[in-house]
């Protein structure tokens, strides 16, 4: 009796629940951004006065990025859920690639700044004193500016590309995304609030994909 409305319900059920998915990595990811840019001096040469009063800030910052990963995951699930047999080898192979080393870089970079913040809460004085300070801050600060963040770049414009190909967004929403990964792809290092771009780009995606499979769901429901 009851099965078309059992199948209408698996079948918006995984996008919408991706969605929201999608939207818990743009919060995660931005609240992380957020309390790093306010708590560490933007130059990865400066002595470590941030960290006496500023670690905590950081910790609780490097401890919602493995949550938001896992979201992040199904964020890409969802976007290639949309693209069904739509998605163009080329173009897909770009978008997956882009998005699992960024994650990888910012796995990295995490793991890397919850040491030397470990590190310090042992030993502050042997941190600073033997250089691994300066060292594990250049590295994050290269890793996330460099390679992480641009990464993000090019998972947007692919995903910007294969949307405008399939037409799985609206094309305003292409047109801003493509503007906005060629910021994040050239300031980076120079604008300091760059990377919140692509938390906030996937949070407007996420919404709308959301609010479209909600109104879908009404509609068949």
């Amino acid at each position: 009796m009851n099965q078309p409305g059992v199948i209408i319900k698996k079948k918006w059920s995984t996008p919408r629940a991706a969605a929201v998915a999608g939207i818990l990595f743009s919060l995660l990811l931005l609240a992380s951004l957020v309390l790093i840019r306010i708590s560490v001096p933007n130059d990865p040469n400066e002595v470590g006065d941030w960290l006496p009063e500023n670690s905590r800030s950081v910790n609780l910052a490097l401890n919602l990025l493995p949550f938001a990963g896992i979201a992040f995951l199904w964020f890409i699930g969802m976007v290639r859920d949309r693209l069904g047999n739509n998605e163009d080898r080329f173009f897909a192979t770009v978008f997956l690639g882009s998005g699992l080393l960024f994650l990888a870089m910012l796995f990295a970079s995490a793991a890397i700044a919850g040491g030397i913040i470990s590190l310090y809460g042992v030993t502050p004085s042997l941190l600073i004193e033997s250089g691994i300070y300066v060292f594990g801050r250049t590295v994050v600060f290269e890793l996330m500016n460099m390679y992480t963040m641009r990464m993000a770049g090019v998972f947007m414009l692919s995903t910007c590309t294969l949307s405008l190909r399939t037409g799985i967004i609206p094309r305003w929403m292409i047109f801003l995304g493509m503007a906005l990964a060629v910021f994040l792809l050239l300031s980076m290092g120079f604008i300091e609030w760059a990377p919140v771009v692509f938390p906030l780009w996937t949070l407007l995606i996420s919404v709308h994909i959301l609010r479209e499979n909600l109104g879908k769901f009404k509609t068949e429901a």
